[in-house]
């Protein structure tokens, strides 16, 4: 079976967050260690809450790695949260630890609270955050790092860079893949570029002491695709609009572009299209990349580029107006513990979710069992479209 699919189970301060990965390939090189690499940075970045003072996520794979490798059997990935310890009565199973005073009655504008109140029928918020929480990210990142490992066998690299938070904008972006990843990596906001990064800091401050929260973009980069992933005969097998529909599954995104995006509608056709040309040596090649990657739902083999807009979260230290569920009179919401900004733990999380929708097309275009055959397949098919 070539699919590759997984699932998340667990709520943000319950005993561990848990996930199953199948359909990955028997030989691909991980470890827990690799696994750990993309956990900690998830939990970087200026403007994190106290929580990323309290966890520090580690994984437990109990099945479908054996000696740093996979197997080609399910691999089932835990990630205990140390919080559990102060959470255990309120999120017990067990019904005799019922504690309705401590129920979550004055939900938070903006966030899953009233919606999920209504839709599940449940009494108590708590019910509904603790899952709809982005904490359950760290599942995700933790599945991402093994498709990551699978990509890296094809040379395929994910990146992210914070390009916005709040008003301040990034305008010196490196050209050059390996210096945009070092100056972003280096950063404490994840940002390449450096007066930008000290305004942002600034408003991340300014934003804490007026008890406020910050939004942003930031931007995911894929490089070394192969052309074709994806396809342009049905609407779900675009893998532009996959990636999209994947963005906007993270937790606070509210807004995606490929390429240009809603830049290129505000100019001529002759101004954003990416001409072609032909060269024996390269083939096939454009020298802009306007489409970010895409035509016709399918890779060009040009760099990915996918950017996203983050709301800011939505708990506040100052909060908003709401209304009690059980007295409908009205109050303050919630104040819970929260971060003044998470874009550049959002861009990680990107980024894993992007590796596993990149390593899905792979695994529909290649195949196999095995990353040998898989490797196999691949390689026959770039020296097809070689050929060409």
């Amino acid at each position: 079976m070539s699919e590759l699919r997984y699932l998340t189970a667990g709520e943000s301060h319950g005993r561990a967050l848990t996930t199953i990965l199948e359909g990955m390939p028997a030989g691909v090189l991980v470890t827990e260690d690799d696994i750990d690499k993309e956990l900690a940075r998830r939990q970087k970045g200026y403007g994190r809450g106290a929580r990323m003072a309290i966890e520090t996520d580690k994984v437990r794979v109990s099945s479908g790695i054996r000696w740093g490798e996979t197997i080609g059997s399910p691999i089932a990935m835990t990630v205990d949260n140390k919080d559990w310890e102060k959470w255990q009565k309120l999120l017990s199973v067990d019904p005799k630890d019922r504690d309705e005073s401590k129920r979550v009655i004055k939900p938070r504008p903006g966030h899953a609270d009233l919606v999920g109140m209504l839709k599940y029928d449940r009494k108590d918020a708590q019910d509904i955050l603790d899952r709809a929480s982005a904490r359950e990210t760290a599942a995700r990142v933790a599945v991402g790092a093994v498709c990551r490992k699978l990509l890296e066998a094809f040379g395929i690299v994910v990146h992210s860079f914070v390009r916005e938070i709040g008003s301040v904008r990034a305008e010196h972006i490196p050209t050059d893949f390996k210096e945009l990843i070092e100056r972003s990596e280096a950063s404490a906001v994840r940002c390449p570029d450096a007066s930008a990064e000290k305004a942002m800091i600034d408003l991340i401050d300014k934003s804490k002491a007026a008890g406020d929260t910050c939004g942003g973009v930031y931007s995911v980069i894929i490089t070394g695709c192969p052309v074709g992933l994806g396809s342009h005969v049905h609407w779900d097998r675009k893998l532009e609009a996959r990636l999209c529909w994947a963005m906007m599954s993270i937790q606070a995104m509210k807004g995606v572009e490929i390429g240009m995006g809603f830049d290129m509608a505000r100019k001529p056709g002759s101004q954003v299209h990416d001409e072609l040309f032909y060269d024996k040596k390269k083939g096939f090649y454009r020298e802009t990349n306007n489409a970010g990657g895409f035509e016709g739902g399918m890779t060009t083999g040009e760099p990915i580029v996918v950017s996203v807009a983050m709301k800011p979260i939505s708990t506040l230290m100052k909060p908003l107006r709401s209304v009690n569920v059980e007295t409908k009179e009205p109050f303050k919401a919630e104040v819970i513990r929260s971060d003044v900004t998470a874009v550049p733990a959002a861009g990680i999380a990107a980024e894993a979710i992007a590796a596993f929708e990149i390593a899905l097309a792979m695994r529909e275009k290649f195949g196999g069992d095995s990353l040998r055959e898989m490797k196999d397949n691949y390689e026959r098919y770039v020296e097809h479209v070689r050929a060409r």
